[in-house]
């Protein structure tokens, strides 16, 4: 059974949202003295917190709605909400200055490594060590990895290959194929998760009183979550132009690799998606765990890359796609121990630990490739 929200009376719910607005009209009333000039030491400083608040307000308030509506309908809230954060802040980043055409692939491939191995490694070792064992839907997980295989492929290796264009891009007419085709796969999957088959994404044990269709009386108290959703998310939409020029400098002057952004970007979005499905693991709802975190790494593709991919093209802009053959390689070896170790149906702390072991190697290749 999903467990209760936490209450949600505290007043920082709707201060979280309203002060980062607010700090985002004292930015653009500090910039509009002076035009053109790169952020503040001081400014560039709080632009980190008050984006990471307003984030974790986002997903808080999502999380509320999640719980109203149910699985599988709540985690589609979560992930559409991540999806959005995500695509601010990669165009944020990829259009300012000189812009970053491969950041969309760097975060792309970060969510998966992060999703795939990092919050999935977390998740079995916690629930491995608590309980011994934990149970999951193998049909549900198979469908997550059929998808999320297709998806990887066709967006981050097929561009290594195609002829139309030089090095790892795709075309015009390559890259609007990819992205309708990406857009088909994850439309599907989602009427096999919300209609057809909603069986293979709920708990084993699940109550059937989760499944209760929302009235008159939950839509109204569904209300204030989501107009503070909208809240927080318009916030993290403006404040993420501001947050890419401090990225940038930030990096330039630390004289990080480039591959260090697209990391950062995806951990951002992540982080407090992450703690839910960890707290998940935690309660013994590793299935509702798995929807957290299989459910970011499809919508990314899904969701992001379509959405990229269209502002690229209107605007002109290159995207690069194509991994290098490092990062290749730890694509199929994720997908290949996620087939093996999500084909089981139970989990334990080995399978966790070898998923950590893969997370470690790529942060480790990131600054030492």
């Amino acid at each position: 059974m999903v467990s209760k929200p936490r209450s949600a009376t505290s007043p920082l719910r709707v201060l979280v949202p309203a002060g980062a607005l607010a700090f985002y009209g004292v930015i653009q009333f500090l910039g509009s003295n002076a035009p053109g000039a790169e952020p503040g030491l001081v400014i560039s400083l709080s632009i980190l917190p008050v984006l990471l608040a307003t984030v974790i307000a986002a997903v808080f308030h999502a999380e509320e709605i999640a719980h109203e509506t149910g699985e599988p309908y709540g985690t589609l809230v979560l992930t559409i909400a991540v999806t959005i954060i995500e695509v601010a802040l990669i165009m944020s980043i990829t259009l300012s200055g000189k812009g970053d055409p491969a950041l969309a692939r760097d975060t792309v491939f970060s969510v998966i490594m992060i999703v795939c191995n990092g919050i999935v490694g977390l998740c079995r070792l916690a629930g491995g060590l608590q309980y011994l064992e934990q149970d999951f839907e193998v049909k549900g997980a198979s469908a997550y990895l059929v998808v999320l295989t297709a998806l990887s492929v066709l967006t981050l290796i097929l561009p290594n290959y195609t002829r139309s264009s030089s090095g790892p891009t795709l075309s015009s007419g390559q890259l609007f194929f990819v992205s309708i085709v990406t857009l088909l796969l994850y439309g599907v999957f989602l009427y096999i998760q919300t209609v057809r088959h909603r069986e293979f994404f709920t708990e084993v044990d699940a109550d059937p009183e989760d499944a209760t269709p929302l009235g008159d009386a939950r839509l109204r108290v569904l209300r204030m979550p989501a107009a503070l959703l909208i809240a927080s998310l318009l916030a993290v939409v403006l404040l993420s132009k501001t947050f890419a020029v401090s990225v940038k400098a930030g990096l330039a002057y630390a004289g990080a690799p480039a591959a260090l952004s697209g990391f950062l970007v995806a951990l951002l979005i992540l982080l407090p998606e992450s703690v839910a499905a960890f707290r998940a693991a935690r309660m013994n709802e590793f299935q509702r765990s798995i929807n957290l975190a299989l459910g970011s790494s499809l919508a990314t593709i899904g969701l992001t890359v379509p959405a990229v991919a269209a502002i690229t093209l209107y605007l002109g802009h290159s995207l690069v796609l194509g991994l290098d053959s490092q990062a290749m390689v730890l694509l199929y070896v994720t997908l290949l121990i996620s087939t093996l170790t999500f084909g089981t149906g139970r989990t334990n702390i080995l399978y966790g630990f070898v998923h950590l072991i893969i997370f470690a190697t790529y942060i480790f290749l990131i600054f030492e490739p």
